[in-house]
């Protein structure tokens, strides 16, 4: 799966949240300024096309839901980071993660306990 544009991610995150959804649903989460109805049908329509959006029709009015959970993407975006950024080393990207972002003993601990409890 592509990682998505900004647009096509920030379209995404609503409608994971409301999990099913009119475009003026879909609207009216956005932060303002909110963007053109066109402008969102289009690009419902676009990620519909992709095969990452579904619809029920009623009548002339289509309510969406996505066909892709958030975690489904999570796990193909974040193996393509790791992928493109760190040579395909998991390794690399913790430690990376636990440097960048200055993670406490603690948190350090609940990683450990985590990469133990899954092997």
């Amino acid at each position: 799966m592509k990682k998505f544009t900004r647009k096509e991610e920030e379209l995404m995150k609503i409608l994971w949240k409301l999990e099913k959804a009119f475009v003026k649903d879909i609207i009216e989460k956005y932060p303002d300024p909110k963007p053109h109805y066109n402008t969102t049908s289009s690009l419902v329509r676009l990620l519909q096309e992709k095969g990452i959006i579904g619809f029920t029709q009623y009548g002339n009015t289509y309510h969406y839901f996505p066909l892709i959970s958030k975690e489904e993407y999570r796990q193909s975006f974040m193996k393509q980071v790791v992928t493109d950024y760190f040579d395909n080393s998991y390794k690399s990207a913790v430690a990376f993660f636990v440097k960048e972002k200055g993670l406490s003993a603690e948190e350090i601990d609940e990683l450990v306990k985590m990469i133990k409890d899954n092997k």
